[in-house]
This record gives C-alpha cells, structure tokens and sequence, in this order.
C-alpha cells in the first residue's frame, strides 16, 4: 500500500527555517519522481518543488526559489524540503505526492500527472508569523 506521511510543520517566525519530511512507504521512492505543493486558505492550490527519479532534475516554483532546497534520501525513503527566509506568505498547508508512473524527470506534464492522479499525503501546516 502506497503511504506518504508529512511531518516538520509548525509556527516559525519571518526569517526562520524549518525542513519539512515526507517518509513514503509501498514502493521505491529512487523510481518515482516527489513533488510538494502547498494551499493557503482561500487560495488554489501552488506547485512549490519537485524532485525527479533517480536524483533526477528539480523544479522550484517563482516563489520560493533560492530559499527552498529538495532533496531525496532512498536510504531512509524521505523526501526533505528545506524552507529558509520563511515569510508569512509562505504560510500553508503543505503536501507532498508521488507521480503515478516510474522513470520520469520533472516537467509540467510529471508535475500535473501527479497533481492530479498521483498519491497524496495529508499535509503538514506551516504557519509563518511574529
């Protein structure tokens, strides 16, 4: 059975840092390409990064580009997404999801595919606040 879980989330101050995980279980996490996307209150739902198979390329949406880092760790089947120079935009609830198919890179295609039929976790909230 595939499972994500989420996990890192909290209140932090402007400024701050916090590394979001996503432990996955049910296949090979190396295979798949991961991606996090975020949704605030009242917002659609965002594209924040993705990681492709096999320590393939990354995406970084226009937002958090430069403070955010992913990263995959097969040993110990977690996805990290490091968030530094939070601001209070930044301020959501965030998921990660793995594509529905094996071997991909992260493309628009990789990243609606998992958007839309790919397995989702059920979210850890970042609160970015003084």
């Amino acid at each position: 059975q595939v499972q994500l879980v989420e996990s890192g989330g909290g209140l932090v101050q402007p400024g701050g840092s916090l590394r979001l995980a996503c432990v996955v279980s049910g296949f090979t996490l190396d295979y798949y390409a991961i991606g996090w996307f975020r949704q605030a209150p009242g917002k659609e739902r965002e594209r924040v990064s993705c990681i492709g198979s096999s320590h393939g390329n990354t995406y970084y949406g226009d937002s958090v580009k430069g403070r955010f880092t992913i990263s995959r760790h097969n040993d110990n089947n977690t996805v990290y997404l490091q968030m530094d120079t939070l601001k209070p935009e930044d301020t959501a609830v965030y998921y990660c999801a793995a594509d529905l198919e094996p071997f991909h890179l992260c493309s628009d295609a990789t990243i609606n595919r998992m958007s839309v039929d790919g397995s989702w976790g059920q979210g850890t909230q970042v609160t970015v606040s003084s």
